[in-house]
């Protein structure tokens, strides 16, 4: 006869053994206790970058502006980390090695982009809440950008000054300025290659903006006519045009929150905002690239 079934069951009997709750980590063999051990926060810091985040203003508002420029920040520093060692592939001739991390930095760009779609969903009068909190910062100012900027070749020696009150932030932008941008060295390899680069884009002044040429155009074409002959030379100009399309998207997508959100009103940081962005979309990082298939 079975016991009462609030009870502990008949006389004799012992109770059924409760099966372990599915999905439980100690029965995945999941580690539990780090009192020893790192932990998954250990490891990121994360301590450190959850309390980074100070509003200025008592708008809700804030923490979103606050959290996507510097998520946008920590995806700058690895695409500074790709880009870096993607120009030291190239000089090394490993052309592999620097698809794989042109790759990934047109990826970035692509999260870059989305990143965009959360800002924009602040109106209008939830950035006039916080606008007067923000003094004089600008994104503008962000030196991991500038050296983004100098890397892609877009060199300007004005764009020093924004960084002259921080010695140690003026140096890295200052060696990025001074250094063979990505595009130098992809000519600079063609030129090893064998291909007719002129002298005046492989040895020049590397702190001056580029300037298309219709002898580096017809060196591209070389590889372009002929891919099956030079294929990691055509492989290497589609990763670069990858890059570039990647890079106006995200400029584009900037120009386009801004305005939704601010109109043509002048930036923080003294620019013109909307327009100082729009005037950005019209520079060419490797006219060469964009040239030769009107040419072909």
């Amino acid at each position: 006869m079975s016991g009462c079934p609030f009870g502990d069951g008949a006389e004799g009997e012992s109770a059924a053994p409760t099966p372990p709750a599915a999905g439980l980590p100690r029965h995945e063999g999941a580690q539990l206790d780090f009192s020893a051990d790192m932990s998954y926060g250990d490891y990121l810091h994360l301590d450190a970058v959850l309390s980074a985040q100070h509003p200025l203003s008592p708008a809700h508002d804030e923490m979103l502006f606050i959290v996507q420029h510097q998520t946008s920040e920590l995806w700058m520093k690895l695409m500074l980390h790709e880009l870096r060692a993607a120009v030291a592939a190239i000089g090394a001739d490993q052309l592999p090695t620097a698809f794989k991390m042109l790759a990934r930095v047109s990826r970035i760009m692509e999260q870059l982009v989305h990143a965009w779609d959360v800002l924009a969903t602040m109106t209008p009068p939830e950035y006039s809440a916080i606008r007067p909190y923000l003094a004089r910062s600008s994104g503008f100012q962000s030196w991991q950008y500038r050296c983004i900027e100098f890397l892609l070749g877009n060199k300007n020696a004005a764009m020093l000054q924004p960084h002259a009150h921080s010695p140690q932030r003026l140096a890295e932008v200052d060696a990025a300025w001074r250094a063979p941008s990505l595009y130098d060295e992809a000519l600079r390899l063609m030129a090893r290659r064998g291909l007719a680069v002129p002298d005046s884009h492989t040895q020049r002044d590397w702190t001056r903006p580029y300037a298309a040429s219709d002898a580096v155009e017809q060196a591209w074409l070389v590889a372009y006519r002929a891919p099956d002959a030079h294929w990691d030379l055509y492989q290497l100009g589609e990763e670069l045009t990858d890059l570039e399309d990647a890079f106006r998207l995200w400029r584009f997508r900037h120009l386009t929150t801004v305005t939704r959100i601010i109109g043509m009103k002048t930036g923080t940081g003294g620019t013109s905002g909307a327009g100082y962005l729009r005037r950005m979309l019209d520079v060419e990082l490797f006219p060469e690239l964009w040239k030769l298939r009107t040419d072909l």
